[in-house]
């Protein structure tokens, strides 16, 4: 993949290395400066972290418009086929859709969501930005406009293929799996993601690093 691949490795021989797959679309700009917190966590108790730009995302040079769930899928599986010693997939919400081919020793995935939700959430802010622009839109006619052209969806354009995959996909079983979600038996945190503007919590990319630590404990990797 030639992409732009973000990497944070520990002061000596590496335990793992945590492949992060952020969320997608603009929930991945409101997450990334947390995300990268947990990645230097990660490196302080000894991990190595990657975090790859997608195809079509921050400084991609490829269009948005030209990728779908698949060619996302094949990006990380190819980033993953690169790393030495054992990986570790670290998803966060729309990131869970496209971490399972990748041949990795353990998978964590933080509050996974389906395709079908993400793309009526971005369906709905379109239909609210055309209502403030005097345009009569609904999720009905963006489906169907979408069968036949490209989709403009909270600024990014999106294919046919890109619509009707998201519309489909679910999260796959992997094993082994840790999945949580926020809150007393999960991360402590807050969900950054419904922010209007990208946002950061310490506190919530340091217990993200040390949960995935201990997954990798029980998962085998010391």
């Amino acid at each position: 993949m030639n992409e732009h691949i973000l990497r944070i490795t520990p002061a000596g021989p590496a335990r793992a290395t945590v492949l992060i797959v952020p969320p997608l679309f603009e929930e991945a700009n409101r997450t990334r400066r947390t995300l990268v917190l947990a990645m230097r966590a990660l490196a302080a108790d000894g991990f190595a972290a990657v975090l790859p730009d997608l195809p079509g995302q921050n400084e991609s040079l490829v269009p948005l418009v030209e990728v779908d769930l698949d060619r996302w899928r094949n990006a990380l599986a190819e980033v993953a086929a690169t790393i030495d010693g054992p990986v570790m997939m670290a998803s966060v919400r729309g990131g869970a859709l496209i971490d399972h081919k990748v041949k990795a020793a353990a998978w964590w995935r933080l509050t996974p969501v389906g395709g079908a939700s993400l793309l009526r959430t971005l369906m709905r802010a379109r239909v609210s930005a055309d209502r403030e622009a005097g345009v009569t839109s609904s999720l009905e006619s963006l489906q169907d406009e979408a069968k036949s052209a490209p989709l403009l969806l909270a600024g990014n354009r999106l294919s046919s293929a890109m619509i009707a995959q998201l519309g489909a996909s679910e999260a796959q079983a992997v094993e082994p799996l840790r999945s949580i979600g926020l809150g007393p038996d999960g991360v402590a945190g807050t969900p950054l993601w419904l922010r209007a503007e990208p946002g950061e919590d310490a506190a919530m990319a340091q217990a993200i690093a040390t949960d995935i630590a201990a997954w990798s404990k029980t998962c085998g990797i010391s």
